[in-house]
């Protein structure tokens, strides 16, 4: 399938009788699974699919197929045309997008992912294994491709590609585990070895575990830490839709941050994934939700701008009317301090790998529970002294990176997994002044 023509021929098959924007994605997904430090799955499978939505005198629907020929692009248009019909009218419809430049990002595309054979994926998951020295491993490394475009029936068109590799495992012992993950937009940047090292560092640190009193310790925060806190910021607070119904944190030109905090989201950086234009065909703009403590201004897709007066800044996702908008390439600042220098100058607190199973509580003040994984340490007089059990947390994430409580950050800033999936944000490891945890991963 070539995705600008399937694109382009959805409309034509729509002609004057709806609003309409189509999209067309080819692409694929290949995943090396792992258990118990032996490869036991290979799959590879090829992607096809259109998307279309339309809008009839503002009564809008949506409809998807995998089917790609006349016959099925007919009965896709056709059905969401007399679906369409059926629905009440959507008062905030904003229009399709107007046509508009659409940059070209190159960076974003490496031929060799596109093209990874398992033999490829394999030798970086042997190479996580056996850095393991004896432990057990698990985890999986996978590819993904993907060439999409899109047209509307306002003359506005683009496409775009993308790849992304990423390697994520845990090695074990027999009564710990440690975790270790790596993204990038190429396969050739992963380092099976270093993330089966780091996983198996953790792992055996971890194996000696004590419990401890639950209150507020100062902490530092791995990247995987850090990406979930941002991640959250961006879903729940800088979403615009969140502002809208007055259910966000955000008010921008304030210091609600320490100075040392700025967190970007841009997909034209040369180290982002994806695409440069949003789901209705928007382009992606460099935008700042956080600038040396300032909060900045929400991220828009043409729904949300809509109805707080301004323009769509290109966050625009799949589901939005329900979701709102969101950033999807952040990059929280990085620092000019290694990690050991943060460790050294903590007196008593936690050093925390992971977290895991992260709930909001309170979008408004970003209260968010969730549990520590995989790695979480005891540092007394600036060393790792010991491993301590897993620990539940309630904190604000605001209030946690509020002015005068960032106390340092790192220079080992990377793409790291967070409760969204991987690729999303790019963080590095940053101590804090205080962390508020509630009591053990029972409770």
């Amino acid at each position: 399938m070539n995705p600008e023509q399937t694109a382009a021929r959805i409309i034509e098959m729509v002609g004057n009788r709806a609003e309409a924007h189509a999209s067309a994605t080819t692409g694929v997904a290949s995943l090396t699974r792992f258990a118990n430090s032996f490869i036991h799955q290979n799959v590879s499978e090829v992607q096809h699919a259109v998307a279309l939505k339309v809008a009839v005198d503002g009564r809008v629907t949506s409809a998807r197929t995998s089917r790609v020929d006349d016959d099925g692009l007919r009965s896709l248009v056709d059905g969401a045309i007399e679906a369409a019909a059926l629905q009440p009218v959507d008062g905030d419809w904003p229009g399709v997008s107007p046509p508009e430049e659409i940059p070209q990002i190159d960076e974003h595309y490496d031929v060799g992912t596109a093209e990874a054979t398992p033999e490829e994926r394999s030798t970086i998951v042997a190479d996580f294994i056996d850095a393991g020295d004896g432990l057990v491993a698990a985890g999986y490394c996978d590819t993904e491709a993907t060439d999409h475009a899109f047209a509307n029936s306002r003359g506005h068109s683009g496409k775009g590609r993308m790849t992304r590799a990423t390697v994520d495992g845990i090695q074990q012992t027999d009564t710990s585990a440690g975790s270790a993950h790596q993204t990038s937009v190429a396969l050739h940047d992963l380092a099976g070895d270093a993330a089966g090292i780091l996983a198996s560092q953790r792992a055996r640190d971890s194996a000696a575990a004590y419990d401890i009193k639950p209150g507020e310790y100062e902490v530092v925060l791995a990247p995987e830490c850090v990406a979930t806190i941002a991640i959250f910021l961006g879903f729940y607070g800088f979403n615009g839709k969140a502002v809208n119904e007055g259910q966000s944190f955000v008010d921008t030109g304030a210091l609600q941050f320490d100075e040392a905090v700025e967190l970007v989201d841009d997909s034209a950086d040369p180290r982002a994934l994806g695409l440069a234009f949003d789901a209705e065909g928007t382009p992606k703009r460099r935008h700042l939700l956080i600038g040396d403590g300032v909060t900045g201004d929400p991220v828009h897709d043409r729904r949300t701008g809509g109805k707080a007066g301004t323009a769509s800044t290109g966050h625009s996702i799949a589901g939005g009317e329900a979701w709102g908008a969101i950033p999807t390439n952040m990059f929280f600042r990085g620092g000019s301090e290694h990690v050991e220098n943060l460790i050294a100058d903590v007196e008593r607190g936690l050093y925390v790998s992971t977290f895991n199973y992260c709930r909001i509580l309170d979008p408004k003040s970003q209260v968010v529970t969730g549990l520590t994984r995989n790695g979480t340490f005891m540092i007394e007089n600036g060393a790792v002294t010991g491993a301590v059990t897993n620990l539940r947390f309630t904190q604000s994430f605001v209030d946690a990176l509020a002015p005068g409580r960032v106390l340092g950050v790192a220079d080992d800033g990377r793409f790291a997994d967070s409760e969204f999936g991987p690729g999303l944000v790019h963080a590095p490891t940053v101590r804090l002044a205080g962390w508020n945890f509630t009591g053990g991963a029972e409770g």
